[in-house]
């Protein structure tokens, strides 16, 4: 899985989160803080342009965070619990089912609804930040960290799917494995629609479905051999000779529009689709255009 590097955001006035996935970011911050008062620092050290760059890994985020000095930054990691095996399974099983939510990830978003469609939740608990930092602050988190933490959301706010690779997963992979199980359905169930049904495979009951015939309706995604093997039944006798047009019925008056044009517009439409009804009916020999040569 490879990691994420950002530059270091430049100084600038104080800014909050706007995103569903940075708000949530700074609300599981701001709730696994036991003082507000670092807090309220860190987010001016990430406006004043106190953080580094920020290297994304998988479970962490790191940066190097100084107190106004560069030349005396502190090595600042935040790690956050990774997802279970068995959260990605059910994330993977919903979005097989969403292709709207798939495309909306291969276009770098993170649908809002599908943590909870999958009863996953992909933002992290305030219990699942554990901040690091090498500063001799004891506060919990420091400023340091609560810098670090301040910039990660207006990251989120423009690439929502760094969520997941902090979570310590693959964002492509998530796609990946979606489309597969997609697949997969899509198979088992094509499978069952052609099992006959309360016989066996050579025949010892009708399958369910078939054309007027009484022949078993090919399954989607037929072999191409088989398809072309079938004989193919005759065309319909042809419709003849087509009834004349009868006139039109009387049409009533209204505003801005002449009967008589418009009885006149519709008996020419009649006339030309009977025309061409004959057209399409007379026999075709050799030569004939649209006639097999």
């Amino acid at each position: 899985m490879t990691a994420r590097g950002f530059p270091a955001f430049a100084p600038g006035p104080a800014r909050r989160p706007r995103s569903r996935w940075g708000v949530g970011w700074a609300d599981a911050l701001t709730r696994s803080a036991l003082d507000l008062r670092p807090l309220r620092r860190g987010r001016r050290y990430a406006a004043r342009g106190h953080v580094g760059p920020i290297t994304v890994s998988a479970g962490r985020v790191a940066a190097a965070v100084h107190d106004g000095d560069p030349e005396l930054a502190h090595r600042t990691v935040v790690r956050v619990d990774p997802l279970r095996d068995g959260d990605w399974e059910r994330l993977t099983a919903e979005l097989a089912d969403r292709s709207g939510w798939r495309a909306a990830l291969l276009a770098g978003e993170l649908p809002a609804d599908l943590g909870a469609a999958a009863g996953v939740a992909l933002l992290p608990e305030p219990a699942e930040l554990l901040p690091e930092c090498d500063c001799p602050d004891w506060e919990h988190p420091c400023a340091h960290a609560a810098a670090l933490c301040h910039q990660v959301s207006w990251l989120l706010d423009a690439e929502p799917l760094l969520l997941l690779l902090i979570r310590g997963r693959d964002p492509g992979e998530l796609t990946g494995a979606a489309g597969r199980h997609a697949t997969a359905g899509a198979l088992a169930r094509r499978d069952g629609a052609a099992a006959p049904v309360g016989g066996d495979r050579d025949g010892a009951a009708a399958p369910v479905g078939g054309d007027r015939d009484g022949a078993a309706a090919p399954a989607d995604g037929e072999p191409a051999g088989e398809a072309y093997a079938r004989v193919v039944p005759p065309l319909p006798a042809p419709l003849g000779e087509p009834p004349a047009p009868e006139a039109p019925a009387p049409l009533p008056a209204g505003p801005g529009v002449d009967p008589d044009a418009l009885r006149a517009l519709v008996a020419a439409a009649a006339a030309r689709a009977a025309q061409l009804l004959s057209v399409s009916a007379a026999p075709r020999g050799p030569g004939t255009p649209g006639a097999p040569g």
